[in-house]
């Protein structure tokens, strides 16, 4: 099939509710594709992605990572993050970010995510909105937490939050992502000036003493990191949790074999990522000329890494449109790979471990009302913005 009668943009609405045939389409017959609205080439197939994902100093993310739609001014609301960098200013922040998001630090937090996941659950009544009463409160509670942000500032941390995953650019000027994402900036400040002179046991504080050879981080990298977190935490975990929730629900003999047996909810987890990636992808920049399947992508072009297409290349997972709890996905790509693999995805695995295991005990059979869900419209991800749940007792 010519690259011309294939429709693919990451804006455009028909995408959203079912990209997967469109990426068949492109592994197939255009896996170097050109979207023309968006002026960008979109990699699909999985040996492409995972070798992008491996060449940072081809595929750069210096300002880059996030796709936008021309002319979108959000953009402009992000400070320096580490995943718009390259080696070497980005190894080095990181090792700094490391210092805060100690391994010891996530499993700390197993006990206080049962809590929260539990008083969820029991709070959810039938046909609650599963994705915006329990999957999106649970990711930002939890950042909260690890932050050090006090109960009583959470209302508004939330809605900014929400404001700011919610705000399609595709839409007009997204004025209203602007100014949450300034509202939190400002938040931040204040509170990284307050860890500056009292000091706590929490990520902010660690971050405001961390030191690699004797070099901290600076402000605006502290703030830029704490949005990273925000919008990585945020996104990953809620449409992970929106994603597997509506999965298994469409899989009741799988779900009860997790329900028998828990060993099988990590195995679930992953098979999850690759059958439905939350992230779907993100972009980089090209360093040099490249070319790929017959097709030259100029030094300077955006390139946009389809993760969730190459999750479902047959090329690398037999039968990739089938949910399989019993595939062993080594290769997924959901996180990334190489230098710029998700520091946060442990994290995010421990949230839905938890959560299901609950969900499992508690809720067993829950079923959901896909005809009055919603699916998100906001970018190249993939989740529920509204996902109406019900159970048996």
């Amino acid at each position: 099939m010519p690259q011309t009668q294939i429709r693919y943009d990451p804006w455009d609405e028909a995408i959203f509710d079912d990209p997967y045939p469109t990426y068949k389409l492109m592994r197939d017959e255009a896996p170097v594709f050109w979207a023309e609205a968006s002026q960008t080439w979109a990699l699909s197939r999985h040996a492409d992605v995972w070798a992008a994902l491996l060449d940072h100093e081809t595929y750069s993310s210096v300002d880059s990572v996030f796709p936008m739609p021309p002319g979108s001014n959000l953009d402009m609301a992000f400070m320096p993050m580490m995943v718009r960098m390259d080696p070497p200013r980005h190894d080095k922040l990181r090792a700094l970010v490391n210092k805060g998001f100690t391994a010891r630090r996530v499993a700390a937090l197993e006990g206080v995510i049962e809590e929260q996941v539990n008083v969820l659950i029991g709070d959810l009544q039938q046909g609650a909105d599963f994705a915006k009463d329990f999957a999106a409160v649970l990711p930002l509670g939890i950042i909260a937490d690890l932050l050090g942000i006090p109960k009583e500032d959470r209302p508004n941390f939330r809605d900014w939050s929400v404001t700011l995953m919610t705000d399609n650019p595709v839409l007009g000027p997204a004025e209203d992502g602007l100014m949450a994402a300034a509202n939190i900036y400002a938040y931040f400040m204040e509170f990284l000036n307050q860890r500056k002179t009292e000091p706590r046991e929490d990520m902010m504080s660690a971050l405001v003493q961390a030191e690699v050879d004797g070099e901290k981080l600076t402000d605006e990298e502290i703030l830029g990191t704490l949005m990273m977190f925000l919008l990585a935490g945020h996104e990953t975990s809620t449409n992970l949790l929106t994603n597997i929730a509506r999965t298994l629900a469409a899989h009741p003999d799988q779900r009860q074999r997790m329900a028998n047996d828990n060993a099988l909810i990590s195995h679930a987890i992953e098979e999850s990522l690759r059958y439905d990636t939350s992230v779907q992808g993100l972009q980089r920049r090209l360093t040099r000329d490249v070319t790929l399947h017959d097709v030259t992508m100029s030094k300077g072009d955006s390139v946009l890494v389809l993760y969730a297409a190459a999750n479902r290349d047959e090329r690398a997972f037999p039968n990739p449109d089938v949910f399989d709890i019993d595939r062993k996905p080594e290769k997924q790509v959901a996180f990334g790979r190489g230098v710029h693999a998700c520091i946060g995805a442990p994290l995010a695995r421990l949230q839905v471990r938890v959560a299901l295991t609950a969900m499992l005990e508690r809720l067993p059979n829950w079923e959901v009302d896909l005809a009055n869900a919603k699916r998100v419209h906001s970018g190249p991800v993939s989740g529920w913005e509204s996902l109406p749940i019900t159970w048996s007792a």
